[in-house]
């Protein structure tokens, strides 16, 4: 189990990754995590930089969000303000909603990179995918209460080398 939640990257930010490398490993379609990866946790809302990083993604890959959010109501308020595929309820690390959703792309999981701010969850479904996998920090790190800085620092013992 420790080898499986080693992401291949382990990066500060979303604006970290570097998608030219990604593109050169043939990347195609890049799936984001949420809440605390793409917006600050349970926000509703981008960035204005996320905005414009996600705009600079888009013109070389396709990109979706697979959530474990399962309000329904969140869900859609942030599929309204995006352009791109927000499912909710994902259930990872289980890798059902993400495989289905690769394929009927039309992609196959190794054109896939993974991206998310959590081991357990967001890494652990990438490695049991076969795709690529980005580890990131929070988007809202410096603001997190201790609690939950806290349970990231304990999670991220166990992808250590």
């Amino acid at each position: 189990m420790y080898m499986r939640l080693c992401p291949d990257y382990n990066l500060k930010d979303i604006y970290e990754i570097d998608l030219d490398e990604l593109k050169s490993k043939g990347v195609k379609l890049i799936l984001f995590d949420l809440d605390s990866t793409l917006m600050v946790s349970k926000s509703g809302k981008y960035l204005p930089k996320t905005i414009e990083w996600l705009n600079r993604v888009k013109q070389d890959f396709k990109i979706a969000v697979v959530s474990n959010n399962p309000r329904v109501e969140y869900i859609s308020k942030v599929r309204a303000m995006s352009d791109f595929d927000v499912l909710g309820s994902c259930a990872k690390p289980d890798t059902k909603v993400a495989k289905k959703y690769i394929s009927d792309c039309g992609f196959d999981v190794n054109e896939c990179a993974i991206v998310g701010d959590r081991p357990l969850t967001d890494i652990l479904c990438g490695k049991r995918l076969g795709c690529i996998t980005i580890l990131v920090g929070s988007i809202n790190a410096q603001n997190e209460g201790l609690p939950t800085r806290f349970v990231r620092w304990l999670e991220r013992l166990t992808i250590k080398k």
